[in-house]
Parts: C-alpha cells; sequence; structure tokens
C-alpha cells in the first residue's frame, strides 16, 4: 500500500472528537463538505448557510476532487470526495452578516514547519490575530479541527494565511458556521484537536 492509500485511512479521532465537540455547541448549523460544486471552482465562491446568510470565500484556491488517495502532496477531502485547497497564497471568508462560530478541518498542516495564521475583523472593525495551535514537522497528511465559538463578540470575515506560506500548503474541509443565535446556552471558548487551553482565545480576544 503506497502512502497515499495509508495517510487517506488514517483514523483521526482527535479532530473528529474535536468536531463533535464544536458541533454540539450549536443548533441546526450548516457545514459545507463542497460537494456540492464542480471540481475547479476557484474564488469567488458563495456558499449560504442557513441562520447566518452567505459567506463569500475570496482570494486563492479553488474546489479540488479527489476521489482516493492524495492530490499528490498530502491533500485530500476529509469526508466525500472533494474539499478547498488552499494554493499558496491567503484567501478570505466574508460574511454577509456578523457570526459568532466558525469551525473547519485543516489536512497537510505543519510536515513543512507552517501554521494557520488567522486574522478576524472583529464586529466593531477591530482587528483579531492569532495562530492555530498545531504541530511544526508534522506528518504530511496530518488533520486539525479547529472551531471558534464566541457568545459575546461577533466577527465579519477571517483571513486564512500560512506561517510559511509559499512552502506549506494546506487543504480546507467542512466549513461550519453559527450566529450568535445557533449557540447553545451556556456553551463558550475555542475546541481543537490539538492540545488547546479552552479560554485562551476568549482572552486574546479581549486584550
Amino acid at each position: 500500500m503506497g502512502i497515499d492509500q495509508y495517510q487517506r485511512q488514517l483514523n483521526h479521532p482527535k479532530s473528529d472528537l474535536a468536531a463533535s465537540q464544536f458541533l454540539g455547541g450549536l443548533q441546526w448549523a450548516r457545514t459545507e463538505t463542497f460537494e456540492s460544486f464542480a471540481p475547479g471552482t476557484s474564488a469567488p465562491l458563495d456558499i449560504f448557510f442557513k441562520g447566518s446568510g452567505t459567506t463569500s470565500l475570496s482570494g486563492a484556491g479553488y474546489v479540488n476532487n479527489v476521489p482516493s488517495g492524495t492530490n499528490g502532496y498530502g491533500r485530500y477531502p476529509v469526508y466525500g470526495n472533494q474539499y478547498w485547497e488552499t494554493g499558496s497564497s491567503n484567501f478570505s471568508i466574508n460574511f454577509s452578516a456578523p457570526v459568532a462560530a466558525f469551525g473547519f478541518y485543516a489536512v497537510d498542516v505543519g510536515d513543512f514547519a507552517g501554521q494557520i495564521s488567522l486574522a478576524l475583523t472583529m464586529a466593531d472593525g477591530t482587528m483579531q490575530q492569532f495562530v492555530v495551535p498545531s504541530m511544526i514537522g508534522a506528518p504530511g497528511g496530518s488533520i486539525l479541527y479547529f472551531g471558534l465559538i464566541s457568545p459575546d463578540l461577533s466577527f465579519s470575515s477571517i483571513q486564512f494565511s500560512d506561517t510559511a506560506s509559499g512552502v506549506d500548503f494546506f487543504g480546507v474541509d467542512n466549513l461550519t458556521v453559527g450566529s450568535q443565535r445557533q449557540i447553545r446556552s451556556g456553551v463558550s471558548g475555542p475546541v481543537a484537536g490539538v492540545v488547546f487551553l479552552v479560554g485562551l482565545l476568549r482572552r486574546r480576544l479581549r486584550s
């Protein structure tokens, strides 16, 4: 069995658990798997999320179809046949109305010493930037899940970049967006399929 097939069949319990925890904090939230788009569809790409309006992906990236194995470089869909291939440049997600929850899987992060950097434009116009915790030098094809639920802080856009831009590429799958009213009572903080202290991001956003 070649490395591509092996990587595709890896179990990813930590990221799946994080995804389950994140989704459990929301009600009737929709997840975009990119399965309905034609392969090769590039940005700008508009996605409608029930209860949260329209999300527009802009900048670099396209819908990649990889039914088996990987794309040859360690990236592949988490579930189904398609995912968002980010390319080597930044891409942004803009919301038609401020949202308070956002989650995604990322594949093949860190094998070339990069990490995902997120820059959030808050509803009040201020900017907050942080790096998603992940392993530097992770094996090719590794999967992480990151989810942010913020009951008291909304944001209008998110820009994705890589701390090793042009060197360490990654793919994104299963985007979930939620509004304030979709957050279940008593839920707060980020969740991730890596070691990440709950509340760390809340403190940074408030600093």
